[in-house]
């Protein structure tokens, strides 16, 4: 009997060891549940951020920046929202323009979340289907365009994306801050010829610089000249001017001389009260040889009633010589 009753309690000793095991094991199980409902209900959404939160799958609440808690196991977060303005730069995108010329096109977006419940669910990809808008967009705008107006017209592209992509991003929940093309790349063949064109531009100005530069030139020279023709010519009026003011004193001063001698001629001869017969011999002797002096022919006319005179004149010069020549021999 009393090896019965050892036995019987060995297997109530072990029966109590098992359960007890069971017990520890069920305790964890309910602490890391427990832990896990906590971790579950305690929700940190950081600053600049949003949280979509579900409750049985259906919206029940947007948690905002802090601490929150939520129901376990009823409660969900949908998605993370960034409100921050985000930017989305899409691949290069062929276009082609009005004059059929194709040209790659590469844009950035920028835009910030406004509603994120819409952002969550009105649209299933919202990066996706903001790329597929905005390249329809960008073709819809550069389409309307010739190439030479979409490379010079980045600002008017920019501004006609903005406004179709805001009125139609509405919807989503989101509002696009502005949209920047950042290269219009054409083709190489029209690159090739674009370069040729602005050679031929740069050539043209340049030459139209040089003409320019050589009119003003000769229009300068020309100036230059006609001034310097204008002083030359009022230089020699005034140098003629003084030449003939000098030869007009000169001549009034010799007319005064001369005038003065033939008075004081005319005076001494009064004074000496002449013969008809010295006077001609003056005439004779003095004035007729000046006269006669010269390589041209000269005509004189003598009056006839001067010959007696002139008979005279030469009997007395006769005399005269050679009373001089007697004095000589003496």
């Amino acid at each position: 009997m009393s090896g019965g009753w050892n036995v019987a309690a060995l297997v109530a000793a072990e029966g109590d060891s098992s359960g007890s095991g069971v017990g520890l094991i069920v305790a964890i199980v309910i602490a890391v549940i427990i832990g896990i409902a906590i971790l579950r209900c305690v929700r940190v959404v950081s600053q600049a951020q949003v949280q979509v939160v579900e409750r049985l799958g259906k919206y029940s609440k947007t948690l905002d920046p802090g601490l929150h808690l939520l129901v376990p196991f009823l409660d969900s977060v949908k998605a993370t929202i960034d409100m921050r303005e985000q930017v989305v730069a899409f691949p290069p995108q062929p276009v082609i323009t009005r004059d059929n010329a194709t040209i790659s096109v590469d844009t950035v977006l920028y835009y910030t979340v406004t509603d994120p419940v819409r952002a969550t669910y009105q649209v299933a990809q919202l990066i996706a289907a903001v790329e597929q808008l905005t390249i329809t967009t960008l073709r819809n705008v550069t389409g309307s365009l010739t190439i030479d107006e979409a490379l010079t017209s980045r600002d008017k592209i920019n501004a006609d994306l903005r406004i179709v992509l805001d009125e139609a991003t509405e919807a989503w929940g989101i509002r696009v801050s502005r949209i920047e093309v950042k290269s219009i790349d054409p083709p190489v063949s029209i690159q090739e010829a674009m370069e040729k064109q602005m050679r031929a531009e740069r050539d043209k100005r340049a030459a139209i610089l040089t003409a320019e530069g050589f009119k003003q030139s000769q229009i300068l020279t020309a100036e230059g000249e006609k001034q310097a023709a204008i002083l030359r010519a009022e230089a020699e009026q005034q140098s003629n001017i003084l030449t003939a003011q000098g030869d007009k004193q000169s001549q009034v001063l010799r007319a005064d001389g001369e005038a003065q001698a033939i008075q004081l001629v005319f005076d001494a001869i009064h004074k000496g009260n002449p013969s008809p017969d010295l006077l001609a011999y003056q005439y004779l002797t003095t004035t007729l040889p000046k006269v006669a002096d010269g390589q041209s022919t000269k005509l004189m006319l003598v009056p006839g009633d001067t010959q007696g005179i002139m008979g005279a004149v030469a009997a007395m010069g006769s005399g005269f010589q050679t009373g001089e020549d007697l004095a000589g021999k003496n």
